[in-house]
Parts: C-alpha cells; sequence; structure tokens
C-alpha cells in the first residue's frame, strides 16, 4: 500500500472524510487530501468490490468499509461521487441513516435535480449538504485513473442555497482550496443554465453531428475524408455515452432552454446561406473568431495580452548601448480608436490600414462588434469596417469590457449616452479606480442618464432612450478625451454643440470627423457639431504613434553615439509638445519628408544624441504632450541641470500616478526627484541601478527600459504586463534599435 504524503501537507482540517464513490473524480478527491494531511483518515466506499480492494493498495485511501453504513460512522465530511442518477438511490440510502453532524457535498455536473431530491428524501435541504461541481476531468476512468493533483488551477463552483450553513460551506470550500482549486459560488440554477450552455450543449452537438453523418449512405466517405477540424469538434462524442445519458436527463430544463437558443440562432444561419447573405454569415464569423479571445480575457481578469503564466512580467535593461537605423513603431493609438468608432458610424465598408494592434485599440474594436457591426481583421494592421450608421448600432448581450482603455470608456460614454439601448462599460482593476465624473457630468448636463460606482469610478451605467441636447461647455482642463467624448454625443443631440477648452488638446476627432464627411466648425479654442449629417466611408492609414516614437526620441538622445530615423510618424500639431520640449533641452531632431496622409500630417523623425540640459517646461506644451511625459522625466534625469514640470496634475490620475510612481522610480536609481501636487523638480544626475516597480503602468515600464542606457548597472522593472496595451512590439524593436532590454528568463 502506497503512503505517500505532499509535501506541502496541511494540518488536519477534519478527523475523518468519507468518499462515496471511487472513480475518478471520487479517487482524486481522496487521494488529493489524504496525500495533503488534511483529513486524518480517508475512508472510501465504492459497490464495486475490486475498486475498493485497488483504492486501497494504490493508496487512494486509508481504508475501505463493506457497507455504506459502516462508511458513514464517525464521518465528518462526506463526498458523494456516484453518477448523477445514481445520486438519487444514494441520497435515500443516506436520509435512513444516522450521519450525525457529518457535512455532505457532492461533485455532480447538474445540480437542480441533486437539491431537489435531497429536499424529497430529508424532508428539506440539510443546512450541512452542500452542493459542489469540480470542472475537471480526464480520458481515463476509475480508481486507477485518481491523481491527487487532478483538480489544481481548475474551477470548483458550489451552489449553496440561502439556509446552507456558513461553517459547512467554509469547509467544503477550504478542502477544494487545499487541492490547488478555485473556488466560485454559484446559484443553483444559475449553474444549470451556465454549464448546459459551456459543455451540455456542446456534447450533445457532438454526438448528434456524429450519429447523423455514421447513418448517411456516404458515411465512409465522409469519415476517410473528415479534415483535423471535424476530429477536434467531435472528440467529445467518445464521452461516457451512460454518463451523458444520465447528464441530460438530470438536468433536462436548462439543456432544453440553451438548445432552443441555439436552434433560433442555426435558423438564422441556415436563412443566411438560403439567401446568400453574406455580410450576416460575416458577421458571424467575425464575432466567432474573436469572441472566444476575448471573453477569456476578461474571466482571467486581464485585458488582451498574455503575460506568460506570471502576475509580474519583469523587464531587464542592461546599462549601455547606442540606437542606429531606421525603425517604424505601431499605429497611432488614438487614430485607431477613432477610426472604428466612427467607421462603425459610417454608411458603408471603411477600410483600415496601420491599426494597432494592442489591447487599448482591440477593447475598442470588440465592443462595436458586440454592438453588431461586422469587423474584418485585425490582419498585420488591416481592419475593415461595414458601417452601420449613426442609428445603426444594437444592444450588446452583456456589459461592454474596456479593458485598461480609458479612451475607449471616455469616447464610447458620450456616444452611448444618445443610444435608445442601456449599456454598461467595465474594466480591469486598473480602469475602475479611474474618474469618469469629468465625462459623466457634463453628459449628464446634456441630458443623458449615467450612474456610476463611488467618487465616479467605472462601471458606468448608462441608460438609453434619453434625448440630448446641445450645449456649449467650457472645459475646466484641456482634454482631449473629454473634448470627443461631448462632440460624439453632439452627433445626435438637439441643436449644436460646443466645447471651449482652455488650452489646445490634439484634434484627432474633429479631423477624422471630416474625413468622414461631416461638417465640424473650428473658431480658435472653441469646436462646434451639430446633428442631421451623416458619416460616409473612407479609407484610413493610421500614422506611426508619436507617443510609441517618443521613447526612442529620448533614447537616442541621451545614448551617445546613436543616430536613428523614425519613419512616418504623426506630427499632428496637437502632439508635437514632446518634440518642442526635447528641443528646448537641446535634442538633435529634424523633420524629413514631410506630408500629409488621410488628413493628418507625418514626417521622418531623426534623432541624434546630444546633451541635453534641464529647463522649466512651458505649461502651454503639457497638453501637448500628457502621455509622453514619463521618457521625458528620463531625459530630465539625464540632463545637466534641473528641470521643472508644473501644471501636469492629470499624471496623477492615468493608468498609475505617474507623478509619484516616477518619482519614486528614479529616487531607486538615485536621482533627486520631488514631486508636486501638479507636477515634478528633477535635478540632472548620474543614473544608478536597481528595481523598480511600473504598477502596471505601460510608459512607466518602457521609459525605464530607456534610463538604462545611461545607467550605471542592470535596471529591473516589475509589473510589466500590460506594455502590450499601447505597444505590443515595444522589447523587439527596442533590441532591433540597440537597446539591451529583454523579458527577464529569456536567453
Amino acid at each position: 500500500m502506497s503512503d505517500v504524503r505532499d509535501p506541502l501537507a496541511v494540518a488536519p482540517i477534519v478527523e475523518r472524510l468519507v468518499v462515496i464513490g471511487l472513480g475518478l473524480i471520487g479517487g482524486s478527491f481522496a487521494k488529493g487530501l489524504r496525500e495533503s494531511g488534511a483529513c486524518r483518515e480517508v475512508v472510501g466506499f465504492d459497490l464495486d468490490v475490486r475498486s475498493r480492494e485497488l483504492a486501497v493498495e494504490l493508496g487512494v485511501v486509508d481504508r475501505c468499509a463493506d457497507s455504506l453504513e459502516a462508511a458513514c460512522q464517525g464521518a465528518d465530511v462526506i463526498q458523494l461521487a456516484v453518477p448523477i442518477l445514481a445520486m438519487e438511490r444514494l441520497l435515500e440510502q443516506l436520509a435512513r441513516l444516522d450521519l450525525g453532524q457529518a457535512v455532505l457535498t457532492d461533485v455532480g455536473s447538474a445540480k437542480g435535480n441533486v437539491v431537489r431530491r435531497a429536499e424529497q428524501v430529508f424532508g428539506r435541504m440539510p443546512g450541512r449538504f452542500v452542493p459542489g461541481h469540480p470542472i475537471a476531468g480526464s480520458e481515463q476512468s476509475g480508481v486507477t485513473a485518481a491523481d491527487g493533483k487532478l483538480f489544481r488551477r481548475h474551477k470548483v463552483i458550489l451552489t449553496p442555497l440561502a439556509h446552507t450553513e456558513p461553517q459547512a460551506l467554509e469547509l467544503v470550500h477550504q478542502l477544494w482550496v487545499t487541492l490547488g482549486a478555485h473556488v466560485e459560488h454559484m446559484e443553483v440554477a444559475h449553474h444549470d443554465e451556465v454549464l448546459a450552455a459551456t459543455s451540455h450543449l456542446p456534447h450533445l452537438l457532438a454526438f448528434g453531428l456524429v450519429d447523423s453523418l455514421a447513418r448517411r449512405h456516404e458515411n465512409l466517405e465522409i469519415f476517410r475524408y473528415a479534415a483535423g477540424g471535424f476530429r477536434d469538434f467531435t472528440r467529445i462524442a467518445g464521452s461516457d455515452p451512460v454518463m451523458w445519458h444520465d447528464i441530460f436527463l438530470a438536468n433536462r430544463e436548462a439543456v432544453l432552454h440553451t438548445l432552443d437558443d441555439f436552434r433560433a440562432d442555426l435558423d438564422a444561419l441556415r436563412e443566411a446561406v438560403d439567401q446568400r447573405d453574406g455580410h450576416r454569415l460575416l458577421g458571424v464569423f467575425t464575432r466567432a473568431r474573436a469572441a472566444r479571445e476575448h471573453f477569456s480575457k476578461i474571466l482571467a481578469r486581464r485585458a488582451y495580452v498574455d503575460v506568460m503564466h506570471s502576475k509580474d512580467l519583469i523587464f531587464t535593461a542592461q546599462p549601455g548601448g547606442s540606437l542606429s537605423g531606421h525603425l517604424r513603431v505601431p499605429g497611432d493609438k488614438s487614430i485607431s480608436h477613432r477610426s472604428i468608432m466612427l467607421g462603425s458610424l459610417a454608411e458603408g465598408t471603411t477600410e483600415v490600414e496601420g491599426f494597432l494592434e494592442g489591447e487599448d485599440a482591440l477593447a475598442t474594436l470588440q465592443a462595436f462588434r458586440d454592438m453588431g457591426v461586422v469587423i474584418e481583421g485585425p490582419q498585420q494592421g488591416r481592419v475593415t469596417v461595414h458601417g452601420v450608421g449613426l442609428h445603426g448600432l444594437k444592444a450588446p448581450a452583456g456589459p461592454l469590457y474596456m479593458g485598461n482603455s480609458g479612451t475607449s470608456m471616455r469616447l464610447l460614454s458620450g456616444l452611448l449616452a444618445a443610444q435608445p439601448f442601456d449599456t454598461v462599460l467595465t474594466g480591469d482593476a486598473s480602469l475602475s479606480k479611474r474618474p469618469m465624473n469629468r465625462v459623466a457630468k457634463p453628459l449628464r448636463e446634456m441630458g443623458a442618464s449615467i450612474d456610476t460606482a463611488p467618487e465616479g469610478r467605472p462601471p458606468l451605467t448608462i441608460h438609453g432612450g434619453q434625448p440630448l441636447k446641445g450645449m456649449h461647455y467650457e472645459m475646466p482642463m484641456a482634454s482631449a478625451q473629454v473634448k470627443s467624448c461631448l462632440l460624439l454625443a453632439g452627433l445626435y443631440a438637439q441643436g449644436a454643440t460646443s466645447v471651449t477648452e482652455p488650452a489646445p488638446t490634439r484634434d484627432h476627432t474633429e479631423r477624422m470627423l471630416r474625413g468622414f464627411g461631416y461638417p465640424v466648425k473650428v473658431d480658435g479654442s472653441t469646436v462646434t457639431v451639430e446633428p442631421g449629417h451623416k458619416l460616409h466611408a473612407t479609407r484610413i492609414e493610421v500614422p506611426a504613434d508619436i507617443s510609441s516614437a517618443a521613447f526612442f526620441m529620448v533614447a537616442a538622445s541621451i545614448a551617445e553615439g546613436s543616430d536613428i530615423t523614425l519613419e512616418h510618424v504623426g506630427i499632428n500639431p496637437t502632439r508635437i509638445g514632446v518634440i518642442e520640449i526635447l528641443r528646448l533641452m537641446g535634442a538633435d531632431i529634424s523633420l524629413a519628408n514631410q506630408r500629409e496622409v488621410g488628413g493628418e500630417p507625418v514626417a521622418d523623425i531623426r534623432v541624434r544624441a546630444a546633451k541635453l540640459r534641464g529647463i522649466d517646461i512651458p505649461e502651454a506644451l503639457v497638453p501637448l504632450a500628457i502621455d509622453e511625459f514619463p521618457v521625458l522625466f528620463i531625459a530630465a534625469a539625464c540632463a545637466e541641470g534641473r528641470t521643472t514640470l508644473r501644471g501636469a496634475e492629470e499624471l496623477r490620475v492615468k493608468e498609475s500616478d505617474r507623478i509619484q510612481v516616477m518619482a519614486d522610480g528614479l529616487a531607486t536609481l538615485g536621482i533627486q526627484a520631488q514631486p508636486t501636487p501638479d507636477g515634478i523638480v528633477i535635478e540632472g544626475g548620474a543614473l544608478g541601478s536597481g528595481e523598480v516597480w511600473a504598477h502596471g503602468d505601460h510608459r512607466i515600464a518602457m521609459s525605464f527600459s530607456v534610463a538604462a542606457l545611461r545607467a550605471r548597472g542592470a535596471i529591473r522593472i516589475h509589473d510589466c504586463a500590460n506594455v502590450a496595451t499601447s505597444f505590443p512590439n515595444f522589447l523587439a524593436l527596442a533590441q532591433r534599435a540597440g537597446m539591451r532590454v529583454q523579458t527577464e528568463g529569456d536567453a
């Protein structure tokens, strides 16, 4: 008999665990808890004598009982791990026994039938009965397949009822946690509906499809030429027929409801094929292709970037190096966002080239897919948007998830405030901390109905069907996002909507509206739109993002011997603050091949190493470089003398408090950096080495990667996963240019 104990053993949680049913799931539950030391004794029972013998021989349990009554004597916890229809007979037998204060739980994949049967045989659902369902399995079966690690990193759903005893629930929860499972709680009916859709329906379809094709006259040819897709889809038709027979009968109502919904969708697909409705087919296929990854990211509580199975993705930047050659950084994020938004609201098909395939822009793209817009791509920066017109959006089935994108949430709130349907805008943990009253308050003045979480934080609940009235809004703070939000709302409002900004901000929305044929009036610092016009599809070529180029501008400026050209960069006058600030500091920056593409000015930017000096940054330039300040702080740290920034309180409410986070990191590297309420004072000096934290802020992570060019030693930068938010291929381009930065652990 095996007596192997888990080296990570825990103190006993219960004295005696009884497992009834020693198949794969019951055996793995017993074995895992026995090896962990969570139970002083694990007792098994199974109707099959040989299974009982093997369970003891293989160390799955300490001992087996010869009868159900003997097994349950003195039990603290009884796990019911028998087939789902056999559960009814088992519950009848248990109801006749004296179970003392034992906690009951089970592992069935349908919960409603278990609860109903328990209520019948016990007279009421016992308060110490905690229904459960582990989402785990194996192609093998029986006690010989028992694996104590089977449930690690798998979900287990517990479905307590209103009168379930809290102590019993906590005990069962803790047992599953001990096995390494991720435990969630759910209502019984909701569990059965969810499992009917995610597990039961796919199995039903696989069984049905294989049976249907096998009964055809040409069945041999069908299976002979079946490709990998057919084999992958129908693999689950090889599951245990008796087990699934039981499951479908046990979860009959939820399966029928899900099947009816799917049948309606299948009829719609058949109609689209019959009527040669390619647009409808394309909509289904493009949404389906994106949906699997999209919802996986949401459920992982992160946005659209893989983090290599680690929350703390670390960049290691080695000292030294210089930059050379020609680079083209990814497309402009602001323009990518707006190309999807306006392309969706236009009439006709909009073609986009150079689209930024970062997680923020993908969040916007997915939101419009969820509202019924057919969007092809992105594929190598190409996106095709089949516009539905200003009034063609449809109510999404659920909340719209914005990931980490404040731009998506703020701009969409203006657009959605005018729609006839309700919407909820959610985001990740970082976005959920950011202020949204700056758009909610003026939208309410226009007549919108918007609810926020405390302190104006997300999620935003936008109640549709509210008539909006145009107004004039004097912005208290320069913000392109607020301005764009109100202009988009103004497309639907009664009367003119005008926005006056206290300082110039990026004007991509105004330029792109004109590009789509919508009239926009600009009079000094005031922008005005009126309703009653249409957006007409167009072609958009997204220039390279100057915010992404800024990292290489600073890198080349501070690294001795550098000479690099950044190609096709957008030089919109409202975005070139970073160039003007660096030039004031003494940077050697020149523009060549200036031209206009799709209404946006672009140029090739050449940057050569130069000796920088500290300056008082003009407040007029602050709004024109608001996203570039983290890397400009690195330039200031490498400059001779003092650099002072004022009027930049906006930096404190970005993805992180960029003033404080940069000051902390610079201090770690030996630089004097004194934060102020609306800025920072930085004394240039020699950069040391050390560990800094990006706090999940992509621009912080990339800025300290640049700092290593002038550091005395390596810089380790923690929490860098969100770099893909705005710059998916930053590491590859940085290495190609001559920087010595990589993900920790890479060779």
